[in-house]
């Protein structure tokens, strides 16, 4: 059977063999596979193209001629959807996932709402044998003096404007930050006309030195590296490591930023400061695993070698939770390849299971999925722990700056809820000044407030992992949402 779209006239059918909670990398890629292995699957996503952050693409209104030449791997996407087309998935897109529940019998029952963007929105509701969770990353953001100006923008942000709006967020622009991901937005940036004054990186790129047996067993790695620095070189963009934009001016808009050395705590050096002109920022401190619906259903988790909060995952991709499986940034941040290797691993796994064919577990397929996976995996976690960021960070900021931009909750009000009403975690401070309980839920200002409350992050338990309207929640009765008809 051919992949089927939502249809805004007929119900959600009743069950699936596999439910699948994210249309990236590695949600398509599980899909796939256990679709081609006969099981019936609903992949569910909030965006209505399939990709996710990594191969997001324009809009056909937009008349994109070739969209591929803003992406790194086009074809390794191009195969995966085209697999999607031949194969027995019903993609149900714009739907909005809030929570997943445990039904009678064994089944997950995973609750979304779709119509939110002005069609009325409306509750569905997917039940399932078995559920993966793919539900990828969002940027960590470190909060600095003047980041809440017009023209700073998230890394990814930047390239996602550039990938999905063919547009870009100023005309002289700053990139700065943590992490491999800043070099690919240097580079495109450039390469789509923008003038790129830095690239600022907070760490170095000697700590991946230390460890030059991941380094040799990842050569596409280096390569992808070495594209990016050429491209930079090519453009004229300076790469400056062990430094960090500090504060941003501007009176309506940014106008200039504050660049200044670091030490190895990321602490400011007294008197490195060195003022760039610009009109924007794109400033990321690498990604936060998106986990809230795999905690909410009481899924394990642990701390990364950067500091975020990751799925704890056994080698078959399952979570601590028997009958659901996650795959890709859950797990931890590895890029594109990583996770579609993943996800192929849990869809076999998955079929395995729901089909009674242990066989699967063991094949060949199976054990080279899982030495690539181990290869990647290692390198990964390589490049947490070389852009970890320092304890020294919370230096960069003032009292009046604002932490929480929703609540406009400054560092000041965090400080004295610490030092003064003996606040010691993100929790308690949330509870105390409101920090975190704005629109994004903690997203944007969710790392920096738990640095400044105990100097670590946890994995936080929500019951609703996007916001939901009550007229949502009043359509639920005793058995779950009633299903209605799925969104465009």
């Amino acid at each position: 059977m051919p992949t089927s779209e939502s249809d805004p006239h007929g119900p959600v059918p009743e069950l699936y063999d596999l439910a699948v909670v994210g249309a990236g990398c590695a949600g398509l890629s599980g899909a796939v596979t256990a679709a081609e292995l006969g099981l019936s699957v609903a992949l569910l996503d909030a965006s209505g193209q399939t990709g996710g952050q990594y191969y997001r693409h324009p809009a056909p209104a937009l008349g994109a001629v070739r969209p591929e030449a803003l992406h790194h791997d086009w074809s390794a996407f191009a195969e995966l959807r085209r697999r999607q087309k031949a194969c027995r998935v019903t993609r149900l897109a714009r739907h909005h996932v809030w929570a997943v529940t445990r039904e009678d019998g064994d089944l997950w029952a995973v609750h979304a709402v779709t119509g939110a963007d002005g069609d009325g929105e409306r509750s569905v509701r997917v039940r399932a044998r078995a559920l993966l969770l793919a539900t990828g990353a969002y940027e960590r953001q470190l909060p600095f003096p003047g980041w809440t100006l017009p023209g700073v923008v998230g890394a990814g942000g930047a390239q996602a404007m550039l990938k999905s709006g063919l547009v870009l967020p100023g005309r002289r622009i700053v990139v700065a930050g943590s992490g491999p991901l800043l070099l690919a937005v240097g580079s495109s940036l450039a390469a789509a006309g923008a003038r790129v004054p830095a690239v600022v990186e907070a760490s170095g790129y000697l700590r991946y030195a230390r460890r030059p047996r991941a380094l040799a067993a990842n050569p596409r790695k280096l390569a992808e590296a070495a594209v990016h620095g050429a491209a930079l070189l090519r453009h004229g963009v300076r790469v400056r490591t062990r430094s960090a934009v500090t504060a941003v001016h501007g009176r309506d808009r940014v106008e200039a930023v504050t660049v200044s050395r670091l030490d190895r705590e990321w602490r400011p050096v007294q008197g490195t400061g060195r003022r760039i002109a610009c009109d924007a920022l794109a400033v990321g401190f690498g990604l936060v695993p998106q986990t809230e619906l795999a905690t909410g259903l009481g899924c394990a988790a642990h701390r990364t070698a950067d500091g975020a909060s990751a799925l704890v995952l056994d080698p078959l991709q399952e979570t601590s939770v028997p009958g659901v499986w996650a795959a890709g940034e859950t797990g931890g941040a590895g890029g594109a390849q990583l996770a579609r290797e993943e996800g192929e691993v849990a869809g076999l796994a998955i079929a395995a299971r729901l089909t009674g064919r242990p066989a699967l577990v063991r094949s060949g397929r199976m054990r080279e999925l899982r030495r690539r996976r181990a290869r990647m995996r290692a390198f990964a976690d390589v490049m947490a722990a070389a852009h970890a960021p320092g304890d020294g960070w919370t230096r960069w900021l003032a009292d009046d700056t604002d932490v929480c931009r929703c609540e406009e909750v400054t560092a000041g009000r965090i400080r004295e809820a610490v030092a003064g009403l003996g606040a010691r975690d993100a929790r308690s401070v949330k509870l105390l000044t409101r920090a975190g309980m704005g629109w994004c839920q903690g997203r944007v200002c969710g790392a920096a407030v738990a640095c400044l409350a105990s100097g670590r992050g946890v994995a936080e338990r929500r019951p609703l992992a996007v916001p939901v309207t009550l007229s949502s929640l009043a359509a639920l009765d005793g058995a779950g949402a009633d299903p209605g008809p799925p969104g465009p």
